[in-house]
């Protein structure tokens, strides 16, 4: 898992990957064993715990992140491994093709990179004249982001808009990001996403809310923490899916045969409250499209 043990959202996805399998007849302590390792966005506890599970000799891993799983495949190329929230597996050159990813790999796919687009466009909609966007996310802990960067920067001039990277690796330095675009009107903010931010959004959405920045972001979670607006897959979804790709393989099917499951449902979620607080009337367009209003 790609975050902390403590998070009540990440241990209701955990409940719905392992409340599946029950369903399916697999039940912990009975006929199945799960050994689970929380790596928080840690660096050095997710390549610590990749080696750690690797060397128990299971017959399946289930990973979330594009981080975890790196350091899994790093490990392995052997156990044959479930992955979920990796963003376009293909471009991050994760797998060969999503019909027949080959080798000890299948899973669910998050966010094309081309969704780097999607998230610029919306926040434009929602800032008519912004003019120019901080992009926010840890290198470290977010390998997929160099492809959305390149992405959004190249769907950027069409909206007339500056982007401007600012990669960070600790709480002050998203800070410092969030605080720099306070200097020029018409700015606003576009997470890229990343378990890191994720573990911090309490954080983040007060520092936007102080410095009144507009931002995007890419999961439920920052705006039912107050955050303005995002555009995100239900990943709910996934772990219950995860969980048919996990008994299936535990019944003989080969992971690599499997093909790659693409996200069917996205939720716009808007906080309107948050939206008068930075003095913005959010678009008629935008509402309407909305799947929720936060008020």
């Amino acid at each position: 898992m790609n975050n902390k043990p403590t998070d009540p959202v990440y241990q209701s996805y955990y409940t719905e990957l392992t409340q599946t399998l029950q369903k399916l007849g697999w039940r912990d302590g009975q006929n199945l064993r799960l050994d689970v390792r929380w790596s928080a966005a840690d660096p050095e506890l997710i390549h610590y715990y990749a080696g750690e599970l690797v060397a128990m000799t299971p017959d399946l891993i289930v990973t979330s992140s594009s981080a975890n799983l790196t350091a899994v495949l790093r490990a392995t190329q052997t156990i044959p491994i479930v992955f979920l929230q990796v963003s376009d597996p293909v471009a991050q050159g994760f797998v060969p093709n999503l019909a027949h990813p080959g080798g000890n790999i299948t899973g669910l796919s998050a966010y094309e990179v081309a969704m780097a687009g999607k998230w610029l466009d919306l926040l434009k909609q929602m800032v008519p004249a912004l003019g120019r966007v901080g992009v926010i996310f840890n290198p470290d802990t977010s390998p997929q982001s160099k492809f959305f960067l390149r992405s959004i920067e190249s769907s950027a001039p069409s909206f007339g808009v500056t982007v401007t990277a600012a990669p960070v690796h600790d709480e002050a330095e998203i800070e410092q990001a969030i605080k720099g675009l306070t200097g020029e009107p018409n700015g606003g903010l576009l997470f890229f996403t990343d378990t890191f931010l994720v573990v911090r959004r309490k954080l983040i959405v007060e520092m936007s809310a102080h410095y009144r920045v507009p931002a995007i972001y890419p999961q439920e979670e920052f705006v039912s923490e107050g955050g303005l607006m995002c555009y995100s897959v239900a990943f709910e979804n996934q772990f219950r899916q995860a969980a048919i790709y996990v008994d299936r393989i535990l019944k003989g099917a080969k992971p690599g045969d499997m093909p790659i499951e693409m996200p069917t449902a996205f939720k716009l979620i808007i906080n309107l409250t948050t939206a008068r607080s930075l003095g913005m009337e959010v678009p008629m367009g935008l509402m309407m499209r909305a799947d929720k209003l936060i008020e």
